[in-house]
């Protein structure tokens, strides 16, 4: 296979969702019917809580790249819509256990469902979706999906872990947050786009480019989620601002701005992370120093270059519809402002 140089659009029109959501509308209606039929259970809570969440305007991005790399290969089948509808439930298992560890009350602009409906049951159902993801894999019936995708589960649980013991501790490196965001976000982005190969019966190698394609991009989109955090409002973000700052989370802004900073701004990042400074005050000199030392530009800027390594792992595949939505979702990626 050959590549060809697909440069990341700059400056040159906004770049948008819709031919992605174009190509894969006839696919996610399939998977979204699955969707809603597994959610389903005689306890009433279940579906009540899971769907609080899986009606909640998130892109779905993630089943989304399933249905787009099937396409990308020209797959006529059907397993990809239980896969994807798997890829769905594993995220969104991942989101309503992070939200009682986060102890979050807000995500897409709505109550979490930890507050609506508490704790131990935000848990329990996402376990019951977990379950759900592992039932579609099977029925699949491939071992080399089910490794793929039991693989990536047990990793974001890794890098979850990981982010709660790099929390409030302001000497975490750039290195170990990628590390962190490459485990709990990215992995399943390869996963998800990875397995639209093995149902095509597709060859290594093409494997390998969709899931650096999938890898690259949950990394730039990670990035730019965190560099959202210092830059926008919260009607934008549908979460508070300031969340990750009061959670003691270093992100890479934060990590930038430390390391840029003075010993006296370095001081206030010490007394921030471990939870001494978090008042809204202190978030507003938090943003200040983020801004006075181009810490958000540069954490932008540090996404464009996974967007173009994500961009670059699908050039080898010939020109069409399914190459160009994929190539404008990492330009949109990283574009974005919520």
């Amino acid at each position: 296979m050959t590549a060809d140089v697909i440069p990341l659009r700059r400056g040159k029109g906004e770049p948008s969702l819709a031919p992605i959501l174009a190509l894969t509308a006839p696919g996610m209606n399939n998977v979204n019917a699955v969707i809603l039929e597994r959610m389903q259970s005689q306890i009433p809570l279940i579906p009540a809580l899971a769907g609080h969440l899986i009606s909640g305007g998130g892109k779905r991005m993630r089943p989304m790249l399933t249905i787009a790399g099937a396409s990308l290969l020209g797959y006529q089948g059907t397993r990809h819509h239980k896969l994807a509808a798997a890829v769905e439930f594993i995220h969104t298992a991942t989101l309503l256990h992070d939200d009682v560890v986060d102890g979050s009350d807000l995500r897409r602009g709505k109550a979490t469902a930890n507050i609506v409906f508490g704790n131990p049951a935000t848990v329990l159902v996402g376990d019951f979706l977990f379950s759900r993801a592992f039932e579609l894999m099977v029925e699949d019936g491939s071992l080399r999906v089910l490794k793929i995708l039991s693989n990536a589960s047990a990793v974001i649980a890794e890098g979850e872990v990981d982010q709660l013991t790099a929390q409030r501790q302001v000497e975490t490196s750039e290195e170990r947050y990628l590390s962190i965001i490459g485990a709990k976000t990215a992995v399943l982005f390869a996963a998800a786009t990875r397995i639209a190969a093995v149902v095509a019966e597709r060859g290594e190698a093409e494997e390998r480019a969709l899931e650096d394609y999938g890898r690259n991009l949950g990394i730039a989109f990670q990035l730019v989620d965190d560099a959202i955090d210092y830059d926008s409002n919260a009607a934008e973000m549908g979460k508070g601002q300031g969340d990750d700052f009061r959670d003691g989370k270093m992100t890479l802004p934060v990590i930038l701005a430390y390391a840029r900073g003075t010993e006296d701004e370095r001081g206030f990042w010490r007394d921030a992370i471990a939870g001494f400074a978090n008042s809204d005050e202190d978030l507003a000199h938090a943003v200040t120093l983020i801004n006075r030392h181009d810490a958000v530009a540069a954490t932008r800027e540090r996404a464009h270059l996974f967007a173009q390594r994500a961009i670059n792992a699908i050039s080898v595949f010939p020109p069409s519809e399914a190459r160009a939505a994929m190539v404008e979702a990492a330009e949109f990626a990283v574009s974005r402002r919520y």
